[in-house]
């Protein structure tokens, strides 16, 4: 099972989510969004929100399409996101992806991005991706990984989460490194490019921020 999870971003950064829509995939709305899928033609299983983004019209049809909603007052600790990430990573489903959660506002961009952390620190971590028009993002722990050739994403940055990375190695790119040690802040590995149909990246410490993107 996969779990596709859409935030109330902007909706001109959103890819067509029919495209994730298969036998195998269930949606779950976080405020906002939970009106943007019923819109879609694509009803969630779930909706979790305080839904102060939404009219009173639209919460009335939000309630006639969702069986099962998650209501909280916005005065909380956690934001939509979290709680319905939470909820998410409960169902152990193969891989989570987010929409609906760039643009907008940067303290938002921001959360959603560091929401990816958690996982990546239990043992058994969960896949998840962060998905909009442009770009896929996903957090990575130390080990070794094999990323494809997409041509509708050929641009791919590794980014520092942690203060350090120590090891990082790519093989099959364009710009390759072995066994590097950069640190957060640094720009060494942006914008580097797959010089074959797939290549490898590595590292023995750290968590990497790993974005494919296109122009």
């Amino acid at each position: 099972m996969n779990i596709n999870i859409l935030a109330g971003g902007p909706e001109e950064f959103l890819p067509n989510l029919h495209e994730y829509s298969g036998e195998n995939d269930i949606w779950v709305g976080v405020d906002r969004g939970v009106y943007s899928l019923i819109n879609k033609n694509l009803t969630p299983v779930i909706g979790f929100g305080d839904f102060d983004s939404v009219s009173k019209e639209e919460l009335q049809v939000i309630e006639g399409h969702v069986k099962e909603m998650k209501r909280y007052k916005p005065e909380k600790n956690e934001t939509d996101m979290e709680l319905a990430l939470n909820w998410a990573i409960t169902q152990e489903p193969v891989l989570i992806r987010i929409f609906g959660a760039t643009g907008g506002r940067l303290d938002h961009l921001l959360a959603n991005v560091h929401l990816l952390v958690k996982p990546v620190l239990e043992e058994n971590p969960v896949n998840m991706v962060l998905i909009d028009n442009q770009n896929i993002l996903s957090l990575k722990g130390p080990g070794s990984y094999k990323i494809e050739q997409r041509a509708d994403k050929k641009y791919i940055s590794f980014v520092p989460i942690t203060l350090d990375v120590k090891g990082i190695t790519l093989e099959g790119f364009k710009y390759p490194l072995e066994n590097r040690h950069i640190t957060i802040g640094s720009t060494l590995c942006i914008s580097n490019e797959l010089i074959s149909d797939y290549g490898t990246f590595s590292f023995s410490e750290g968590i990497l921020l790993v974005i494919r993107s296109n122009d």
